[in-house]
């Protein structure tokens, strides 16, 4: 059964709750979720209905944040929420129903919403923060100086929309719901946000120049909330994957031992034992006793599972603790080696599939490629965490392209584990003073015509810089796959990933968009001689070790 309810913030404003309660007599452990998407829905697209959490003996309370649903205030997003956390907790403990033990949860903004409180404020008991992350530019609106234009206008028109249902406009919730039913989003979506939330988070975020780090809020979490039992659940196709990563190593640098589950997860399909898991964390942690509920991992350890994504299998913490790595057995959170492959074409790796080469060894002269990126038909972006077909993908018909530049490895003789963040150098200029690096890391399963996509990344340069030919590096989305006997890696680069990224203009006076009249056709020079592809840890190895002091 359920009631909503009501708290004063200590600047006077209401915040609306619905409250759902166990049958029987409680008090019990209360599970809270603030969120701005309205607290009937109490974020079903991924996680179990109240009932659910409540046959299971918790007390489950889904906040309307500031501004949103029925609750009062001006809705300004991550900014607002530290302080009413704070005064959520304080009234939720008082409340006769609750034993005063408290769990957080929820994914995306209703992670974020777990982590900020102001300094001194008396931490939950535990937190699931799922596919979120603290930097707002890193973790929520860009990768590799470009912005995310597919989410980031379809995250903020959805939060546009809200606020039009709040002050009644139906017109403008109309408008923007059938923008986001027949795609003109993509072309329409910034002068729609100027319109209806001309205030909003995603419309500053999209005007934000990524490059200037200093413009970004970064924000931060207090130690004392890091230490605590913290539950982190991401996906290898989730654009916030990199968040969580980070989130795993800041607690385990101030003292906590997180548990840390990357799965076969976009940001809306999660996988079928995720609600499990996390009762049995919310179980230990809540309603244990102490001394039942210490973490299951020794001192040294931190709890990491992985999702195999070319086995479907799943990898835990004695498989990834590096101390237990042999050259034959399974996959650290660290690379096993530090390999290096090197990049090799004549001229036609554009054009022939098999002509563009990934060596083990440098080889005596590497070549070069011209990829020429076209904006009447951009190459588009499918699978992966940006674009708005995510998740897994065979990407056979896109590595075809004229404009894609593929090069394919030797049939591999053993297995290749790949574990942690794919990174790419090489040298690179355009003939425009802008261009975009898209680039894919692919298996080519042995006896099919198959390009299973494994991880995706990007780079954005414009300015006269783009015209220079020099270095470059990109980094792309973490993985875990082991290749098969028999199975060959590639690598394929673009100038375009459309529309998980608005097009580069070639003209540093224009905001990159959707393609139009006056996009130039970009000419793309890559230079093999220094080009090199090799995987960084997942996880930083100062982490693997003993809790910080």
């Amino acid at each position: 059964m359920f009631a909503d309810a009501s708290l004063i913030t200590r600047d006077g404003v209401e915040l609306v709750s619905r409250v759902w309660r166990p049958c029987g007599h409680g008090p019990w452990p209360a599970l809270l979720m603030r969120q701005p998407y309205g607290r009937s829905i109490a974020s079903t697209v991924t996680l179990p209905h109240p009932d659910w959490w409540c046959s299971h003996g918790f007390v489950v309370v889904v906040q309307d944040v500031r501004g949103q649903g029925d609750s009062e205030g001006c809705f300004r997003g991550f900014a607002q929420e530290a302080q009413d956390t704070e005064d959520t907790l304080t009234w939720l403990r008082q409340r006769p129903e609750v034993n005063g033990r408290v769990g957080m949860y929820g994914f995306s903004y209703q992670g974020l919403t777990q982590l900020l409180a102001p300094p001194g404020c008396q931490p939950p008991d535990c937190l699931a923060p799922a596919m979120c992350g603290l930097d707002e530019r890193d973790h929520w609106s860009c990768d590799g100086n470009a912005h995310w234009w597919h989410l980031g206008l379809g995250w903020g028109l959805q939060l546009a929309s809200l606020q039009a249902k709040k002050r009644g406009d139906h017109g403008a919730w109309d408008e923007i719901r059938r923008s986001l039913e027949d795609g003109s989003y993509l072309r329409e979506g910034m002068a729609m946000l100027e319109r209806h939330d001309p205030c909003g988070m995603a419309l500053r975020w999209l005007k934000q120049n990524p490059e200037r780090d200093s413009d970004w809020i970064h924000h931060s979490v207090a130690h004392r909330w890091l230490q605590q039992p913290m539950l982190l659940l991401g996906g290898w196709w989730d654009p916030h994957l990199r968040g969580v990563i980070a989130l795993a190593e800041q607690a385990r640098a101030a003292g906590g031992r997180p548990e840390l589950h990357i799965g076969p997860a976009t940001h809306l399909q999660w996988w079928a034992e995720s609600s499990a898991l996390l009762l049995n964390f919310f179980q230990r942690h809540l309603i244990s006793s102490p001394s039942d509920s210490a973490p299951l991992q020794s001192a040294d350890d931190i709890v990491v599972w992985l999702w195999n994504q070319v086995s479907e299998s799943w990898s835990g913490p004695k498989d990834l603790n590096p101390a237990s790595i042999t050259p034959s057995s399974g996959i650290s959170a660290q690379p096993s080696t530090q390999e290096r492959w090197y990049l090799c074409s004549r001229g036609l790796a554009c054009l022939e599939p098999e002509e563009g080469q990934i060596l083990s060894i440098e080889p005596d002269h590497a070549g070069r490629v011209m990829i020429v990126h076209d904006p009447w038909r951009p190459v588009p972006a499918i699978g992966g965490h940006l674009s708005p077909s995510a998740g897994p993908c065979d990407r056979a018909s896109l590595d075809r392209r004229s404009d894609v530049a593929v090069f394919s490895g030797e049939t591999l003789q053993g297995a290749l584990h790949l574990n942690g963040k794919p990174k790419l150098r090489l040298r690179v200029c355009a003939d425009q003073p802008g261009f975009d690096l898209c680039v894919a890391l692919s298996r080519l399963p042995l006896g099919t015509n198959t390009v299973q996509q494994l991880s995706t990344g990007m780079l954005r340069v414009r300015g006269e810089g783009a015209l220079e030919l020099c270095e470059r590096e990109l980094e792309l989305q973490p993985l875990h796959a082991t290749l098969e006997p028999g199975d060959r890696l590639r690598l394929s680069i673009a100038g375009a990933a459309w529309p998980a990224i608005g097009i580069n203009p070639g003209q540093p006076t224009m905001a990159c968009s959707a393609p139009s009249a006056d996009c130039r056709v970009i000419s793309i020079e890559l230079h093999l001689e220094i080009a090199q592809l090799w995987m960084l840890p997942l996880l930083e190895p100062q982490h693997l070790g003993t809790p910080a002091d």
